[in-house]
């Protein structure tokens, strides 16, 4: 690996400290070095905060002059919460910015850097391109698509099952593996169930097993508005959840954001849900089933990952993880093993959707 590929998986490194912080924003970390050496390091750290390029400058009181900058995303241009970082570059000298990827937002694409080079800072831009997009593939399709980029979560024994044959799924896997699931609530700007989830487990989808974790938006698809007054989930956390439902479902008075949107021949318009968490500043979603919204959201081309917990199980019977008609040979689904690690006695398996 090169020194500049260096610099900048150690900005991607950075950047990843403020997953599920930073949404509508992207994750963005940052190095000032001079002469090979890091002088400073910082990374966008939560949604209003100082961006990636300011904290990196902070310990230096803005003064970097000669300095070269290493960013994995585009400098902003433009005011919003907080000045542009165009000019917080600029007005610490630096004469030189290593940009990963440029910024897909359609206030910024390219008018950074054209900023910077015409003030007479030197501009590289593609450093280590593919891992700086992999880290914010959320901001990026919630911005090309308008749709958030989805992770199926599911937990089961080796064949597969999620449940045994009388239903009993408490527990598969390990403490230590509910953990992590735990952390990934954390990382995730928002979380989806069904209500089959719902009713069956009474879940209150928080980070309760991390310390200091943040929880995420919780969305539940319910489609006719079946959730019970007590459900645990209204009970807790800081936001209401947000029930999508059918608009011909009953007419209900919840401790939730209910959000209507129109039925269709599989149970709700999931592209609308989808569409309507975005626009909630949902750019990662985590979808913890259960097996009917898998098959659902497998079905529609929605899914973009599935992280797989398998735990050293049989169960011989019982419901799958994936629901729904079997699937013919020919047009089973794809997935490309991207990672895997053990999780206490547990197996996590990263794939991605093909």
């Amino acid at each position: 690996m090169t020194r500049e590929a260096a610099f900048m998986r150690r900005c991607v490194e950075l950047a990843r400290l403020g997953a599920g912080r930073t949404a509508p924003n992207p994750m963005v970390g940052a190095l000032v070095v001079q002469d090979g050496q890091v002088l400073s390091e910082g990374w966008h750290r939560a949604d209003g905060g100082p961006h990636a390029e300011v904290e990196a400058l902070r310990p230096l009181h803005g003064r970097a002059p000669g300095a070269t900058m290493y960013v994995s995303l585009e400098p902003c241009c433009w005011t919003g919460r907080t000045p542009p970082c165009t000019e917080a570059i600029l007005a610490s000298g630096i004469t030189r910015v290593v940009i990963g990827m440029v910024d897909p937002h359609p206030k910024v694409q390219g008018q950074g850097i054209e900023i910077l080079r015409a003030a007479g800072v030197h501009v590289d831009v593609g450093v280590e391109q593919q891992a700086c997009r992999d880290l914010n593939a959320g901001f990026i399709k919630a911005h090309e698509q308008g749709l958030p980029r989805i992770w199926l979560k599911a937990a089961a024994t080796l064949d597969g099952r999620i449940a045994d044959h009388a239903g009993k799924s408490r527990w598969i896997t390990s403490p230590e593996a509910r953990r992590e699931g735990h952390r990934m609530r954390d990382r995730c700007d928002g979380m989806l169930i069904g209500s089959g989830t719902l009713l069956a487990d009474d879940p209150q989808l928080t980070t309760r097993d991390i310390e200091g974790g943040v929880d995420p938006l919780r969305a539940v698809v319910d489609t006719d508005l079946r959730c019970p007054a007590d459900a645990r989930l209204l009970q807790v956390g800081d936001r209401p959840p947000v029930i999508y439902c059918a608009d011909d479902a009953p007419r209900r008075d919840l401790r939730a954001t209910i959000v209507r949107v129109p039925r269709v021949a599989q149970g709700l318009d999931l592209g609308a849900v989808l569409r309507d968490l975005c626009r909630r500043d949902v750019h990662n979603l985590l979808v913890e089933g259960g097996s009917r919204l898998t098959r659902s959201l497998l079905d529609q081309g929605l899914a973009d990952r599935l992280l797989l917990f398998l735990a050293p199980k049989l169960l011989v019977g019982g419901p799958g993880f994936v629901g729904g008609a079997p699937f013919d040979l020919p047009k089973a689904p794809s997935l490309t093993l991207r990672g895997s690690r053990r999780v206490g006695p547990d197996l996590l398996l990263d794939l991605e959707v093909c």
